[in-house]
């Protein structure tokens, strides 16, 4: 990291540092990026305007407030229904003998289910980072083949994460990534609250033919920490009955084509 970064580039990156750590000294943060501590000053004033972090004395922390995860348990019970229709809409797209990359979270455990559920459907290899969506897929054996990424788990989510995580999605190509995110706006495009999943749902949308978001209706016009792709690098968002309509005005008219399901 040096100094010729530009400052958009480097503040999106000290973003990544305060939220793998939750906090971060000045001094530290002018030593890694090879800054002066008025720079980077200047740099936490500018995400704090943004409310992606808080000033404190001698350094930052993350914002407290709607940045809390919900655990896996937490976020099944809620919007069940409409993830369930999500994941049918978003089953239907598969085909036999295709391959599909299945990130971790809820709707895309709709997803897993409805494939299972499709018994005409054979030859698939899922590739997926989520231990409960390859137990969820186990029944499907042998007419799936369920590859797992390997990594490091995070309790959370049941989601395997880096080191290693990225190392076996780097080496294969998929027609398909599914991929889940706590944010999808207009401007920010498809982001995320968790640092270390965000990085590996960067990977996804690079190793598919194409990567189309699933969300439901209360992700959009959220915008989070963590930068998953613009809505350029997508393909589609699947989304529910719940997404306010305004919402998916803005989405459509920013060019992002949108199924409700």
């Amino acid at each position: 990291m040096t100094e010729s970064l530009p400052a958009a580039l480097r503040r999106e990156r000290m973003l990544e540092v305060i939220g793998r750590t939750g906090f971060v000294r000045v001094a530290d943060l002018s030593e890694a990026f090879q800054v002066s501590d008025v720079t980077v000053r200047s740099d936490l004033d500018a995400l704090d305007r943004e409310q992606s972090i808080r000033r404190v004395h001698g350094g930052a922390v993350l914002r407290s407030p709607g940045m809390r995860e919900p655990s896996f348990e937490e976020a099944l019970a809620s919007s069940a229904d409409e993830k369930q229709r999500i994941g049918l809409a978003a089953a239907a797209l598969v085909e036999p003998g295709g391959s599909v990359l299945l990130d971790v979270g809820t709707t895309t455990a709709a997803i897993a289910r409805a494939l299972a559920d499709r018994e005409e459907l054979d030859g698939v290899t899922v590739i997926t980072n989520g231990l409960s969506i390859a137990l969820e897929l186990e029944r499907a054996i042998p007419r799936f083949q369920v590859v797992v990424t390997g990594g490091t788990l995070r309790p959370l989510q049941h989601s395997l994460v880096e080191p290693l995580a990225s190392t076996l999605l780097r080496r294969m190509h998929a027609d398909l990534a599914f991929i889940g995110c706590t944010g999808v706006h207009p401007t920010a495009g498809i982001t995320n609250v968790n640092l270390p999943e965000a990085d590996l749902k960067r990977v996804m949308v690079g190793t598919a033919t194409r990567a189309i978001v699933v969300a439901d209706g209360s992700k959009l016009g959220r915008k989070h920490l963590g930068r998953i792709a613009a809505l350029g690098e997508v393909s589609e968002l699947i989304t529910g009955s719940s997404a306010p309509e305004g919402e998916l005005a803005a989405l459509r008219a920013a060019g992002l084509p949108v199924t409700v399901a």
